[in-house]
């Protein structure tokens, strides 16, 4: 019997990966989930979903490391969609730029999604799949934002890099585009004061936190087949 194809959703750990990979499951997907360290909310899921949700634990900021990591190239493997969740924040303003931090963002929130998407989209090709390339951007792209000028540079080029893949691969039948979520209240917004928080919102047209399970419901429709004509396009969900 072949194996079940799998949505691949990176930085599950966090609330709105956690909230990707239940909506996921519940609309009956196979997903595997990659985190650093493993935690008691995925462990749940994964007894409830029985055989459904594998957790794979990997640091995304030894990206260079991926291409041997055995979980991800494994030829036995059918990949039917990937999620770049996972993102660090380096928040300060671009006059104290440190080199090192910047680095290490880049890494996680770029170049690991890089990498990650040619190694999904090898498979895909292997096994003639048509799936779909879901990246998680930011608000920050479309509206700055004093000390996000580094972070949204780096939504910005995951922005840059889906369009390019749309192009690439889209007559293979592989789909790549971005949601652009506003403020959540997430652990990345948990640092803001309730001071901050109240200035984005009277920015955002609702006048309130964007709802974690919204955004959730958006990746899911771009994953699905229901999107199957769908492919370079950034969807704000604002």
């Amino acid at each position: 019997m072949s194996k079940p194809k799998s949505i691949l959703v990176t930085g599950a750990a966090g609330r709105l990966g956690l909230a990707i990979v239940q909506r996921l499951l519940r609309e009956g997907q196979h997903v595997s989930a990659v985190v650093r360290r493993e935690s008691a909310e995925l462990l749940a899921l994964q007894a409830q979903f029985d055989g459904r949700l594998e957790i794979l634990s990997f640091d995304l900021s030894d990206w260079q490391a991926m291409e041997s990591w055995q979980p991800l190239v494994d030829p036995s493997k059918v990949w039917s969609g990937l999620v770049n969740n996972a993102a660090v924040a380096y928040d300060d303003l671009v006059t104290n730029t440190r080199a090192n931090e910047l680095s290490a963002m880049f890494g996680i929130n770029v170049f690991a999604a890089i990498v990650l998407s040619k190694l999904v989209i090898r498979n895909m090709i292997l096994h003639q799949t048509a799936g779909s390339l879901v990246h998680v951007s930011s608000i920050s792209t479309r509206d700055g934002y004093k000390g996000l000028a580094m972070y949204a540079a780096t939504k910005g080029a995951l922005e840059a890099f889906s369009k390019g893949v749309a192009r690439e691969w889209g007559s293979r039948g592989i789909r790549s585009n971005c949601i652009v979520p506003g403020f959540m209240e997430t652990a990345m917004s948990s640092k803001l004061s309730e001071e901050q928080r109240a200035k984005i919102y009277r920015r955002n047209p609702l006048g309130r936190a964007v709802e974690v399970e919204s955004v959730a419901a958006t990746v899911a429709f771009l994953i699905g087949p229901e999107a199957n004509s769908v492919t370079g396009q950034d969807f704000v969900v604002n």
